[in-house]
């Protein structure tokens, strides 16, 4: 139930290519797709494929022009969604991938539809517009406890147990992410510097090493129709590694405000409606259903709030060098700005 529309100008594809290799591929429906884009998102293209015979396929593509080269990984994402599903449902089903730039223009991969709603800034109309107080703490709850749910996740028994490199991996999240910040800068910020040497100099201890999604949020996520408290899918896996949990739960936290905390017009999930759990009380459910104690959660707040910012700062530096002509993004300068203060302020 996200939005649909026609697809964007510049963020169109050969649909005959892609036809033609689809009709080379197992599992796939046959004949010409009616495309559609999925509105929603700031990163990686996502479309909605809809066959003749009424079947639906999704498509998902890098965003346009240069990306980090471990993120928006398309043979990554693909890789873990070809598998996961068997182990954590709420995965869907990835069935074809493509590494060859003559079809669309970029490495893609298809998967399976589902159906839900995906939550973002605001409450929509049907759980209530944000003035249903039950409605709000279940969603507040789902996002906690899903993440909960896939950390319990045996990697091995899914196929997932060589993925990604644990050893070493907080060390090797703040070096790329900082790495990503120079790339991505067009002005000098002594606050975010400062932040990212900070998180080098006080890494915590890892304690466990788990699955990892790297970029949990509400609305990477979809809940049903008819209850906001069931998690039908999470998206966005081109990140998903091994590593230390309390990493997913810092990039969730970083963006879970309390009152008087977010950015101007960057409520990324509705963590101010009544009824919504407040961050502290978040992080004690995450410990009750995860029986794991983060001991050391500030450092993690602090580095998901600086890499949430740094997204934010890879994702406008697009559009101001004309990389994407989508217009959106034009206030995310000024939301990193003000994140990599809050991840200054958060630090203990």
């Amino acid at each position: 139930m996200d939005e649909l529309i026609d697809v964007r100008a510049d963020e169109g594809f050969d649909v005959a290519g892609l036809t033609d290799w689809m009709s080379r591929q197992s599992d796939i429906p046959a004949g010409s797709p009616e495309v559609h884009q999925f509105a929603g998102g700031k990163a990686n293209l996502t479309y909605l494929l809809t066959f003749p015979d009424a079947s639906e396929l999704v498509l998902r593509r890098p965003p346009l022009g240069p990306v980090a080269t471990s993120a928006h990984d398309m043979r990554r994402e693909f890789g873990v969604l070809s598998k996961l599903w068997q182990s954590f449902e709420k995965a869907p089903r990835a069935l074809a991938y493509s590494s060859d730039l003559s079809i669309i223009g970029s490495p893609f991969f298809l998967m399976e539809r589902r159906d839900g709603v995906v939550v973002r800034g605001a409450v929509p109309d049907i759980f209530g517009s944000g003035t249903d107080i039950e409605a709000n703490r279940k969603l507040s709850r789902v996002v906690i406890d899903t993440l909960a749910e896939f950390h319990a996740v045996d990697p091995a028994e899914c196929g997932l147990g060589e993925l990604g490199y644990p050893d070493g991996f907080l060390q090797r999240q703040v070096d790329g992410w900082r790495e990503r910040w120079q790339k991505a800068r067009h002005e000098d910020n002594r606050i975010a510097d400062e932040v990212g040497q900070w998180l080098s100099d006080n890494l915590p201890e890892s304690i466990q090493t788990t699955l990892l999604h790297n970029d949990w949020r509400l609305d990477n996520m979809a809940v049903a129709v008819d209850n906001p408290g069931i998690c039908v899918a999470v998206y966005d896996w081109d990140m998903a590694t091994r590593g230390d949990p309390l990493a997913d739960l810092g990039t969730l936290m970083g963006s879970w405000f309390d009152p008087g905390e977010a950015p101007e017009g960057l409520g990324m999930m509705p963590t101010t409606s009544p009824g919504w759990l407040d961050r502290s009380d978040a992080v004690a459910r995450y410990t009750e259903k995860s029986g794991r104690d983060p001991e050391s959660v500030d450092w993690y707040l602090v580095f998901g709030s600086w890499k949430l910012a740094v997204i934010l700062q890879q994702i406008y530096i697009r559009w101001r060098r004309g990389q994407t002509q989508d217009d959106r993004f034009e206030a995310l300068g000024a939301g990193a700005r003000r994140l990599f203060e809050l991840a200054a302020e958060r630090r203990n």
